[in-house]
């Protein structure tokens, strides 16, 4: 993601540490980020209220919405002021994730997509999240997949990027989560579909090289093109869950978790 500060089209300025509508050079992550959002919405079509975790800019809590109340946690207050101007349906609340704002057991349902990997305190995070959710809740979590995203990175190691503090494969991520108290996972992969799997076979990773041409200012031939047409439909969930230590989940782009308590 970018590290300059490009402003949407509403005027929020993009960091690095969020993506937002409007931004052509980002279109490939938004893409990326939207995908989940929708698989999240049809997933989640019958909790009566959603709490989204790190909503940022906002544009997803407002996926999530449709007609019922969706609130959106975040931390930033620009961002939350942001939000509460440009999307008046959904119930904006500033809150560190560090403690939730939630009675215990009132979730329906909590949506943390591409939050985890800034977390400092991740299971305390998570076992929020355990706390907040009633008995079968739902929590759905997406977050890069470390092995894609940064290849070669060991774990437990910080990242090139600098507003993450650490990725994850698909089990640790799976071992997190049940840790905090979840005994049902189900591991799923948010993936590059046919266009982009043909580009990356003639060019190499896109994502590495948008990451040079971000850094650089520099754009190759095509590349800007390129990620200017990217769409949520050059991306695919998993229609199907896998094993977390699966050679299918360790080859996603993000990984898309689905966990739920029990007892």
């Amino acid at each position: 993601m970018r590290h300059s500060g490009p402003v949407d089209e509403a005027g929020l300025v993009a960091t690095g540490e969020r993506t937002a509508p409007g931004l052509p050079d980002e279109e490939y992550w938004f893409a990326r980020h939207e995908i989940a959002y929708r698989w999240v919405a049809s997933r989640l079509a019958s909790a009566p209220v959603i709490v989204d975790a790190g909503a940022g800019e906002g544009y997803g809590a407002a996926m999530l919405a449709g007609t019922r109340p969706v609130i959106a946690l975040e931390y930033d207050a620009v961002a939350c002021a942001h939000m509460a101007r440009t999307y008046g349906q959904v119930d904006v609340v500033q809150a560190n994730l560090a403690s939730l704002p939630l009675r215990t057991g009132s979730a329906d349902a909590i949506a943390c997509l591409q939050v985890v990997e800034h977390l400092w305190d991740l299971g305390g995070f998570l076992r929020e999240c355990r706390r907040a959710l009633r008995s079968r809740g739902v929590l759905v979590v997406t977050t890069p997949q470390r092995l894609t995203f940064s290849p070669g990175l060991p774990r437990g190691h910080k990242p090139l990027n600098p507003f993450h503090v650490e990725e994850f494969d698909g089990e640790q991520l799976h071992d997190l989560l049940s840790d905090a108290g979840f005994d049902l996972v189900e591991m799923r992969g948010v993936h590059h579909g046919p266009r982009i799997t043909a580009w990356e076979t003639e060019h190499g990773s896109i994502v590495e090289a948008q990451v040079r041409a971000s850094l650089s200012d520099t754009w190759p031939p095509g590349l800007r093109e390129t990620v200017r047409s990217i769409t949520v439909e050059d991306f695919v969930v998993d229609e199907e869950p896998s094993s977390a230590e699966s050679s299918h989940i360790a080859a996603a782009q993000d990984l898309l978790a689905i966990a739920r308590w029990t007892s």
